[in-house]
Order: structure tokens, then sequence, then C-alpha cells
């Protein structure tokens, strides 16, 4: 009986040792386990700790999205800088993020402000809701496009137009300027913006500006009377006449030539009014008062500002004319001539009250 426990307790000893052997590989696996977690962990920790680190600035931008884009990561990768952008809708264009730096204006969350557009900008200089800005970028700025203070300037013109369906409407039948469109045979063939938003206020505006109260009303009447509609945006106005719902509309170059590159049947005239020539309307890019990260706005501001950019947008498919007289020459095709001169400062003025009797009126 000594001998069989003896071979039992030897049998035990060696079942002990295998499942302490076991319990011993298992341990150092899950020692394992739990070091390579807290590896991860302390990596991905890193990793937050330095994101949160990292530079950043915030940008409002009225731009068209496709166009602002390229040129928001380009600066990232040039200055190491993350551009937090809030772009506005097309129904709502500019006016949205104007709203919104008011609303913020005891507490801005943006830095800079990118405008496609200069009248709401001249709005937000003069409440007093821009800082003004100095930097060898600008010492040489053509004073047409800044402000006097330096609150801001602009840049990559658009201008105003009359396009229209080549499969409808004939180059030599086309309308050329603001009172051909009043002519009858247009009834029920043109439509344009609603000129609560977006450069198509600032259009109006200047026909206020140029003919005065009582011939820009008699204009727009003329206008109902035409049958004109009105839709959400531009860019939707020259999508009609791309697709025929409608043969010419007002709209700016940039949405033509945007048109014209997809291959859609659009053409476009300058939107003379009165045998003058068009509105041209700038880019405008502006340092917002009190901005919560002022050394990388001013860095971005620099870029919105430099050559760099107006050739970005001149070679992009909205084919910005540049205001940098080293440009001039290399992009005169996109060059807007006999332009209207009328200052950019009245228009604004007249924004306002002009937005009223046009929705009064066509309405």
């Amino acid at each position: 009986m000594q001998g069989k426990s003896e071979k039992n307790i030897k049998i035990v000893t060696k079942k002990q040792s295998n499942k302490a052997a076991k319990r011993q590989s298992t341990g150092f696996s899950l020692c394992l386990c739990v070091f390579a977690f807290l590896c991860l962990f302390l990596t991905i920790t890193s990793c937050k700790k330095q994101d949160s680190s990292k530079k950043k600035v915030v940008l409002y931008c009225s731009v068209d999205m496709q166009f602002a884009e390229p040129i928001i990561e380009r600066f990232e990768k040039q200055s190491g800088i993350d551009v937090l952008e809030r772009f506005d809708e097309e129904a709502t264009k500019t006016v949205g993020l104007v709203q919104r730096i008011r609303s913020e204006a005891s507490n801005p969350v943006a830095d800079v402000f990118w405008s496609g557009e200069i009248f709401y900008t001249i709005q937000l200089a003069n409440e007093g809701l821009l800082a003004p800005y100095e930097s060898e970028t600008i010492k040489d700025w053509p004073e047409l496009f800044k402000d006097k203070m330096n609150r801001w300037h602009g840049f990559g013109l658009r201008a105003r137009v009359i396009a229209y369906n080549t499969n409808k409407v004939s180059a030599e039948e086309s309308p050329k300027s603001l009172e051909d469109c009043l002519d009858s045979k247009w009834r029920g063939r043109i439509v344009m913006a609603t000129p609560s938003f977006g450069t198509t206020g600032g259009d109006v505006a200047s026909w206020f500006a140029h003919y005065g109260t009582e011939k820009a009303a008699e204009i727009l009447k003329a206008l109902k009377e035409n049958g004109i509609r009105t839709v959400s945006g531009n860019s939707t106005a020259v999508r009609m006449v791309s697709t025929g719902q409608a043969d010419i509309c007002f709209t700016d170059t940039d949405d033509v030539y945007a048109a014209q590159r997809n291959g859609h049947p659009v053409a476009m005239n300058l939107l003379r009014q009165d045998g003058h020539g068009p509105l041209a309307i700038p880019n405008t890019a502006a340092l917002i008062k009190n901005a919560p990260h002022p050394d990388q706005a001013k860095e971005l501001l620099d870029f919105i500002l430099s050559e760099e950019l107006e050739i970005l947008l001149a070679e992009s498919d909205s084919h910005n004319s540049p205001i940098h007289p080293s440009l001039a020459e290399k992009y005169s095709k996109y060059a807007i001539k006999e332009r209207l001169n009328i200052e950019y400062e009245k228009i604004a003025d007249l924004l306002p009250a002009s937005i009223e009797s046009a929705k009064e009126i066509l309405e």
C-alpha cells in the first residue's frame, strides 16, 4: 500500500506541476496583454495630447467649399496649423456667417473671416467687429481694395454677368446689359438669386447707387413684369439655365466658368449698367476683433492675401481675376475691364434698404 501511495503521490505531484506551469504560462500571457494594452493606451494618450497642443485657427468662410478647401489644405501643410473651418450654406450665402460673427461679438469663436463678397465685410468693420491688421504682405495694397483703417482687404475679383443657354440663345441675340433684360422677349425666360443673400444683394444695391432710388425701383418692377423668377443662389440660377429651365440669368463669373468646365451649354456677357461696366466683386479677408488665436490668425491672413492664393484662385475653376499687379499680365484673360466705378462703401450703405425694396417688388 505504501508503494502505491507513493506512486499516487508522484502522479499527483506531476499533474500539479503541469497545472502550475499552465498557470505560469497563462499569467505570463496575461501580463503581456496588460503590458500591450498599457503601451497602446499611453500611445493614444500621447497622440491626443500632441493633437490638442497643435496650433489651430478658426476660419469662417463663405467662399464655395470646392474652391476654398484645397487652398486651406495647402496652408495647413505649409504652416503646420490646423484650420477649423466653417462654411456657409448656398441658401444663406455670407449672411449666415455674418450673423454668427455678430452673435459671438462678446466672445468671438472665429479668428479670420474670408468672404466671397465685400459689402457685409464693410458692415462688420463699421460695427467694430473687425480688427486693424498690418504686415509686409499688404503694405502696398491698392487703395480701392482696402479699408482705410486696414480692417479688411479685397482680392480675387469676380464680375456680375448675364449667363445664357447657348442651345436656346445665340451670341448675337443674347442680352448685353441690364437694360436689354427688360425687353419683353425675355418674359418668363429669366431667373436670378434672391437678393437677400450673397452677391445678388450687392448687385441690386449697386443699381440703387448707380441709377438712383427711383430708377432702380423701376428696373425691378420691369423685371417683375417680365416674370423673373428668384431662386436660392447663383449656382442654382446657372443650373436652371444649363438644363433649359430658364434661358438667361444674373450670376457671377465663377459660376459660369464652373458650368463650362462641366461641359454645360452656358456662355456669358458682362452685366453692364447703362453703358457702364459691370459690378466687380472682390473676395475679402479680415481679422476678427479679439480673435482667440491671434498669432495663427495673422499667419492665415497673410496666406489668404498672398500672391500664391490669388494664383490658386485664378487657376481654379472659379478663375478669379487677381489684383496683384505682378499677376495681371499672366491672367489677363480673366481681367474684368471697364468696371462699374462706384465706391464699395456707398453700395454697402445702401444694401439693407435695397434688399428690402427688391423683396417688396419681386415677391
